[in-house]
């Protein structure tokens, strides 16, 4: 078992940033892929970005690609989520989740992830 922690969140304006932190504790998680997810109030959850075990590949949904960069330290269980150039549509709760099993291509559906963390809010206000 694996409990995520998610941290960071807070109420910024459209163009800010903010860092996310996600710190892992139970089981060992330093072979699991590791993703970020966000839903946004009334629709679905939604990915946002994942990193395999090393750091070496990661995946981005198309919204956020060239604004976000996800990024791991293994030596302090934590993942990180760096949110640049924030909009109003980034709104949301927004979520860490962790992928026990070791695979090809880096998951992109909330189905691939097995532990989840309670999320932090971010609000973009313009």
């Amino acid at each position: 078992q694996v409990q995520l922690v998610e941290s960071g969140g807070g109420w910024v304006q459209v163009g800010d940033s903010l860092r996310l932190s996600c710190v892992a504790s139970g089981r060992t998680y330093d072979n699991y892929i590791m993703g970020w997810f966000r839903q946004a109030p009334g629709k679905e959850r939604e990915f946002v970005a994942a990193i395999d075990w090393r750091g070496a590949r990661t995946s981005y949904a198309d919204s956020v690609k060239g604004r976000f960069t996800i990024s791991r330290d293994n030596s302090k269980n934590t993942v990180y989520l760096q949110m640049n150039s924030l909009r109003s549509v980034d709104t949301g709760v927004y979520y860490c989740a962790a992928d026990r099993f070791i695979r090809a291509v880096l998951g992109t559906s909330s189905t691939s992830y097995d532990y989840w963390g309670q999320g932090t809010q971010v609000t973009v206000s313009s």
